[in-house]
């Protein structure tokens, strides 16, 4: 710590005041470090302070290390506050009640546990989670993220196109994702991997027809007062028209595009006792299920 605050500093009384000792305690501690390594890390003259080649090397290895332990310590400070059983959940719309079996069953196997719930948006679906503001999410599937882990699918459903009542394409039985070239669709606005989106909103349609996108959306009542104007159109999972059913807009099936797959996810090697529990529930008691 005194290494890296001087490394930083390159002063011995800046340094001994962000560390609260004596510019004496700091002096003797490198001094301490370079006779144990057996060479200068800090070249020191009445003018300035500055790193030797070799004070470099070890400021360039120590450093990534110290950033992880603080990391860790915070991470271990938020659980230890946090109380033993809660575990909360991160899910887009209407997921919560999809899943309410699966939920049901793990509140009975683990009674004690206060389970909490957070809203997660399709325009940033892995913030919450990296953030550490929930433990594990329920999200669409294909996530290829290298530090999330992906659990068991949960369920399956087709995906809709929705569409303003008096639009031109609303009297049709059903349609094709090739209609999607003919017409604007929502632009998102967040870091979401362009891979993950598509499964849902495609860059282009199945003949390579680049779609056109309309104004910026982060929500999905912001996707619903788009498409009532008639400005665009948008493919969405199912429970959109479940949840969400309004006189001004129509849900049509869409013949040919794959239902869409949500499942558990959580960080990798961060799983929780709780989160692991969840996802073995989830494991046992959910699985597709196409509406």
């Amino acid at each position: 710590m005194i290494f890296l605050t001087l490394a930083e500093e390159l002063h011995f009384g800046r340094s001994a005041e962000r560390l609260n000792v004596s510019p004496a305690r700091v002096s003797q501690a490198i001094k301490k470090q370079e006779r144990r390594i057996g060479a200068q890390l800090f070249e020191r003259t009445s003018r300035q302070v500055r790193m030797t080649p070799l004070g470099q090397e070890l400021h360039r290895r120590l450093k990534p290390a110290y950033e992880d332990i603080q990391t860790a310590m915070a991470e271990v400070t938020a659980l230890a506050r946090r109380p033993p059983s809660q575990l909360t959940l991160g899910a887009m719309g209407a997921q919560m009640h999809e899943l309410r079996s699966v939920l049901d069953r793990f509140r009975t196997q683990h009674p004690a546990v206060e389970l909490q719930f957070k809203e997660v948006f399709f325009s940033d679906p892995f913030g919450a989670l990296r953030a550490g503001e929930v433990d594990a999410a329920i999200t669409w599937l294909p996530v290829r993220e290298p530090d999330l882990t992906v659990g068991a699918v949960l369920r399956e459903e087709p995906l809709r196109l929705m569409v303003a009542a008096d639009h031109p394409l609303a009297g049709q039985e059903t349609v094709s994702m090739e209609v999607l070239g003919d017409h604007k669709v929502p632009r998102v606005d967040g870091p979401l991997p362009a891979y993950w989106e598509s499964t849902v909103l495609p860059a282009c349609t199945p003949a390579g027809r680049p779609l056109r996108r309309g104004p910026l959306v982060s929500t999905f009542y912001e996707v619903l007062a788009l498409v009532a104007t008639g400005g665009v159109v948008c493919p969405v999972p199912d429970e959109g028209r479940r949840y969400h059913a309004q006189p001004d807009i129509v849900f049509l099936p869409i013949h040919d595009a794959p239902p869409v797959q949500w499942g558990l996810i959580w960080r990798t090697g961060r799983a929780t006792p709780l989160v692991l529990a969840l996802a073995k529930t989830a494991t046992e008691h959910g699985g597709p299920m196409v509406r």
